[in-house]
């Protein structure tokens, strides 16, 4: 008992230092974002930008693992490649391994968040539609999307 809290105390001394290359990415991706980005433009095809991706990444799985799911993105980013909300996955792949460092990384498709599960069922019950016009029941004009008088 008293070996696992020396442990524990010594893991919790070492935090510091373990936390620190995270810190350190974390304010070389903070300064490329202050300026360089700003110089050349923000124009990222996701939503978060790939920075904010690979920092989110290296912050929930450290260094190594976290700056190989950013590299992906970062290669995924292109005009022939994925576009739209690409969210970091909660846990890596199971047979991610750190001898393999390329699978850690989703090198296709995106990670992009459930749909809404009302929007879901109106459209497969067909009772909501997408918009003002004929779909709708609607002309689409305002004089005709007025609620009838009593």
């Amino acid at each position: 008992m008293a070996s696992q809290q020396r442990l524990s105390r010594l893991f919790a001394q070492a935090a510091p230092v373990r936390l620190a290359p995270r810190r350190a990415a974390h304010w070389a991706i903070r300064g490329y974002q202050l300026s360089l980005s700003l110089l050349i433009g923000r124009h990222c095809r996701h939503w978060p930008s790939c920075s904010s991706y690979t920092d989110e990444a290296i912050q929930r799985f450290g260094l190594w693992r976290g700056g190989w799911v950013g590299v992906a993105r970062i290669c995924r980013c292109t005009p022939l490649g994925t576009s739209g909300i690409d969210l970091v996955c909660e846990e890596l792949p199971p047979d991610a391994a750190w001898y393999r460092p390329w699978s850690y990384g989703r090198w296709r498709g995106v990670n992009a968040p459930p749909a809404e599960p009302d929007a879901e069922a109106g459209a497969e019950a067909g009772a909501v539609s997408a918009g003002p016009g004929p779909a709708a029941g609607r002309s689409g004009s305002p004089a005709t999307d007025r609620p009838p008088s009593p």
